[in-house]
């Protein structure tokens, strides 16, 4: 059950590192404790080595690059899938811009990740390697629907195949998949959008999620999607008259920090095709 996969996150508090962007970046550090998890944040490129040598995972985020972090992201990518890490990447915005779609590019090049974590618009442009966005925001266009999920697993499935990394793409429906199994998921709320960040922080949760399930690394990444698509229908049940997306951002990391695994199986929702 998904539910294991949270408790052995509270069980073994792996340490992640985070190289992520600068919007986010307390947010991240916030929900990785919230899941029970612990972050380290560095992108200086001569500390990352010696930084990510002493995780269990290394969170990748392109969101905010500049010249200095993208170096730091190819040494602690390289040295973590030296050591048998788990390594994400996170491809915010790529297909936005040719600097963010080459990093990530390049980046999957020299870098076996374990998983590749986008929306739909991100994970197509690095299956063509390149493409167009709407921002960080996934086109109208590419949207996974009940009318294109069919077509959308089975793309999912091929990149993983392609790649050797979990693909989870995440939208209004999520996909989280390898070359042999697809779990679709239907956890959240459409008012997670209007927060910066979720995709951010889901990232790093999932990086923990991974590293404390090494034996079943597509079921930890299924459940930390459904963790925080419960999280934000937990948070969104609590918001009262005059709260915000502040305080809307708030009560979802306030529901990671209270759930259980059998808070998660019960609430989860998926199908595993």
């Amino acid at each position: 059950m998904l539910g294991n996969c949270i408790e052995n996150v509270r069980k073994s508090i792996p340490l992640v590192h985070n190289i992520t962007n600068y919007v986010t970046v307390n947010d991240v550090a916030n929900v990785l404790l919230a899941c029970g998890a612990s972050p380290i944040m560095s992108d200086e490129p001569d500390d990352v080595e010696d930084i990510t040598t002493i995780c269990g995972g290394l969170n990748i985020n392109i969101g905010t690059l500049n010249k200095s972090s993208i170096e730091g992201m190819y040494r602690a990518g390289r040295r973590a899938a030296a050591l048998g890490h788990v390594v994400l990447l996170d491809p915010v915005g790529a297909g936005a811009s040719a600097l963010r779609t080459n990093t990530a590019v390049g980046l999957m090049d020299e870098i076996r990740f374990t998983v590749i974590r986008g929306n739909i618009s991100e994970i197509k442009t690095l299956a063509l390697g390149s493409g167009t966005t709407k921002g960080v925001d996934a086109d109208v266009a590419d949207a996974v629907t009940e009318e294109s999920l069919d077509g959308a697993v089975k793309f999912a499935r091929e990149l993983a195949a392609k790649t050797g990394a979990i693909i989870a793409i995440t939208g209004a429906i999520d996909l989280v998949a390898d070359a042999d199994r697809c779990y679709v998921i239907r956890n959240g709320r459409p008012e997670m959008g209007r927060i910066t960040g979720t995709g951010c922080q889901l990232s790093g949760m999932m990086t923990a999620f991974l590293v404390a399930n090494p034996d079943s690394p597509l079921d930890a990444a299924a459940a930390a999607v459904c963790t925080m698509g419960l999280a934000g229908e937990i948070g969104w049940s609590r918001m009262q008259e005059g709260d915000g997306n502040s305080t809307y951002r708030n009560r979802i990391i306030d529901a990671i920090y209270n759930m259980d695994g059998a808070a998660l199986d019960a609430g989860a929702k998926y199908e595993i095709r």
